[in-house]
């Protein structure tokens, strides 16, 4: 089934000369030369969803945001707000709907008929947002109410780093969700340091591997941040148990710092719980990471001096 929705998907966007960008599961990031495109190769793909006969009469409806804007890309990633708010107006709104900025309505033609659904408050974006429905002829066109900002929900404010631009949309929804409040997101280290000093955040979850190299530019970030700014706590996300690198983050002083697998993440009380105990001035260590560290050796074990009596 994900691989026919994949598949689906790719043939709708290739054949309007989208570029996918990046994908996890059954999320995409896509990008096109102009909104014209875009709104034709999502429309090919949920007319194609539609259409699919899918495994035991399961009907799959999928969700889309289109918004048109002028992101910064480094190393062939894509970063900025403009990213970000594409992201939120797809988590808006519900399966097979369809949503898209006033931006990318205004860059559209007559041939697409389009619904105005007023201003919305979308998680992480600071001013409202005049939303758009676009109607795929053939298809439904009434669907629940928006997904939109819970008023007065605020909790522990959050800057989130990850290249990745789903994982990291992915994590920023499930923190607010349970009540944390995202004040920024970056894809580089060198961003969120600045966001860092910018918005004095609680915490800062931190990917260890970031551009340019993709190796440990993540985990000096963190390290600065820890003595920039120590009342920020530091919760670094890792995809492998790396011990010295977990070592090094927590020096002498592991109070208000984590290291957890990416793994972790999936559950989603846990997670949230460690994310507040390291923004409290606590410690979360991975089981994984935790176990290694017990049973590592020293390089020079004062241990290896003493005879077995």
């Amino acid at each position: 089934m994900l691989a026919d929705h994949r598949r689906l998907l790719r043939e709708a966007v290739e054949s309007c000369a989208g570029q996918v960008v990046d994908h996890r599961g059954d999320e995409f990031f896509v990008v096109f030369e102009d909104a014209w495109r875009a709104a034709e190769a999502v429309s090919d793909a949920q007319r194609a969803f539609a259409a699919h006969s899918w495994p035991d009469g399961v009907e799959l409806r999928v969700r889309m945001g289109l918004h048109t804007g002028e992101p910064t890309i480094r190393d062939g990633a894509y970063y900025g707000l403009d990213v970000h708010r594409a992201a939120r107006i797809a988590q808006a709104g519900s399966g097979g709907q369809v949503l898209l900025s006033e931006r990318t309505r205004e860059a559209l033609d007559s041939s697409h008929e389009l619904a105005d659904l007023g201003e919305h408050e979308l998680p992480g974006l600071d001013e409202p947002v005049r939303l758009f429905q676009l109607n795929v002829a053939g298809l439904p066109s009434r669907f629940p109410p928006l997904s939109t900002a819970r008023k007065g929900l605020r909790g522990v404010r959050v800057v989130l780093a990850d290249d990745s631009v789903l994982l990291r949309e992915g994590i920023a929804r499930l923190l607010e969700d349970a009540g944390f409040e995202i004040v920024a997101q970056s894809g580089t280290a060198e961003d969120l340091l600045r966001h860092v000093g910018m918005h004095k955040p609680d915490v800062a979850l931190v990917d260890i591997r970031m551009p340019p190299t993709q190796t440990d530019e993540g985990l000096h970030a963190a390290k600065e941040i820890r003595e920039r700014w120590p009342d920020t706590g530091v919760l670094v996300l890792s995809q492998y148990v790396e011990p010295a690198y977990a070592m090094e983050l927590l020096g002498e002083n592991a109070e208000g710092v984590g290291y957890l697998l990416k793994d972790r993440v999936s559950d989603v009380d846990e997670f949230a719980a460690a994310v507040r105990r390291v923004a409290e001035g606590g410690s979360a260590l991975d089981p994984a990471v935790v176990s290694q560290l017990v049973g590592r050796r020293r390089r020079d074990d004062p241990l290896d001096e003493l005879t077995p009596r």
